[in-house]
């Protein structure tokens, strides 16, 4: 940015001969032979568009963007015919080590000689190096990470309409509970486009998202209607294909309640209250509905999609606990009020991936984020911790 230009003059001064500061991405696209593009996915035709025609003959170009469709597309318009084009992304977030966790090359438009360079560059992060297409990543990143955040976020949203501090509550702490409350304050301290390119550029993801909000939609009707044998059937029916068609009947489970109940922003109550557990009973439903078995993809999960897993792995695979989820959800109100304001919150997320709006989903995101802020340094602190031992639990389990 030009206006930091004196700044890092100044801070770099002692380093002229070693760290060179260009005023703008000209200098920086004629001097280098590879060149990364770590901007906003909404962002990126525009930067590609005014320094790509800089770049430096045979160098190598890629970006890091969520979503690679605009990314490719930016590439491919701006990007002289004699640049080299090998893309990556890691599929994790901030204060996540690197290492064995998933990262993407996409050896777009280029030689063997640049795939390898780019390839070696990144093995300093140990991370483990996925080879895809640019439509492979987006299918999959639309499979593991767009429904996650949907759920997550129209969980954000429920609460704060309900003017409501889950970890203050003791039905909201413990168990299950700690993942949803954890992950949820994690995904709100973060900025809103890393969620907000993810879900609107992507066709997979807005597609996904609507299915999501259609799935907690029908469920909840069912809930209010006291149709238990139709809600039995349909959930069973789900959570058939998800868990049993994949082959993990006998597998040891992804999560513990000895991980689940390690991790509380409250205190955690004697005896726990009953949820019907809407989220996750909808991302099964949901999952089952497009004919994703979320297994197929956790070569390239992200930590917050394997905990996501993991839950509704833990709610599914133990019949008397599922059990007792179905009956809550048709004979005990005590959640009502919370699952139609999830209910409102998921149709309002799928309506404003559908239509677009950048806009709009930062504002809802930022209104948000704003009610729960106080409580950021803490949930970053303790999901760190949830996301590292989940590593090391699941780490060399069958994928």
């Amino acid at each position: 940015m030009k206006d930091r230009y004196k700044a890092l003059q100044d801070e770099f001064s002692d380093n002229v001969h070693e760290v060179v500061i260009f005023e703008d991405g000209y200098g920086v696209s004629r001097s280098s032979d590879y060149i990364i593009y770590s901007v906003e996915a909404e962002a990126i035709d525009k930067v590609v568009a005014e320094y790509g025609r800089a770049t430096k003959k045979h160098a190598i170009v890629g970006g890091q963007t969520s979503c690679k469709a605009p990314e490719v597309a930016a590439f491919e318009r701006h990007l002289p015919l004699d640049v080299d084009i090998v893309s990556c992304h890691s599929l994790h977030g901030p204060n996540v080590d690197p290492k064995n966790q998933p990262l993407v090359i996409i050896k777009h438009r280029a030689s063997q000689e640049s795939y390898d360079l780019v390839r070696n560059v990144m093995s300093c992060f140990g991370s483990k190096l996925v080879p895809l297409t640019a439509k492979e990543h987006d299918r999959i990143t639309a499979d593991t990470q767009a429904v996650t955040h949907a759920a997550f976020l129209s969980m954000g949203t429920a609460w704060q309409a309900n003017n409501q501090f889950p970890w203050e509550l003791t039905r909201y702490v413990g168990g299950i509970e700690n993942v949803k409350c954890n992950i949820t304050l994690r995904i709100y301290s973060n900025k809103w486009h890393v969620y907000a390119g993810l879900a609107i550029l992507n066709p997979s993801a807005k597609e996904q998202i609507r299915q999501y909000a259609e799935s907690v939609t029908g469920l909840f009707k069912l809930m209010l209607g006291g149709h238990r044998e139709e809600l039995e059937k349909r959930i069973k029916t789900a959570g058939e294909f998800v868990f049993n068609a994949a082959g993990r009947i006998g597998e040891p489970l992804l999560l513990s309640d000895e991980v689940l109940d390690q991790f509380s922003l409250g205190k955690v109550p004697k005896e726990r209250t009953p949820n019907n557990h809407l989220s996750l009973l909808a991302m099964v439903d949901c999952w089952w509905k497009l004919r994703i078995v979320p297994y197929d993809h956790m070569i390239c999960s992200t930590p917050l999609f394997r905990l996501w897993l993991g839950v509704t792995e833990y709610l599914f695979r133990k019949p008397a606990l599922l059990d007792e989820v179905i009956n809550i959800a048709v004979e005990d109100n005590t959640f009502r009020s919370d699952d139609l304001e999830f209910t409102f919150a998921a149709r309002g997320w799928s309506d404003c991936v559908s239509f677009g709006d950048f806009s709009s989903y930062r504002d809802r995101f930022e209104q948000i984020q704003s009610y729960f802020a106080p409580r950021f340094p803490e949930a970053t602190r303790v999901g760190n911790e949830m996301i590292r031992v989940l590593l090391e639990k699941t780490q060399g389990k069958p994928q």
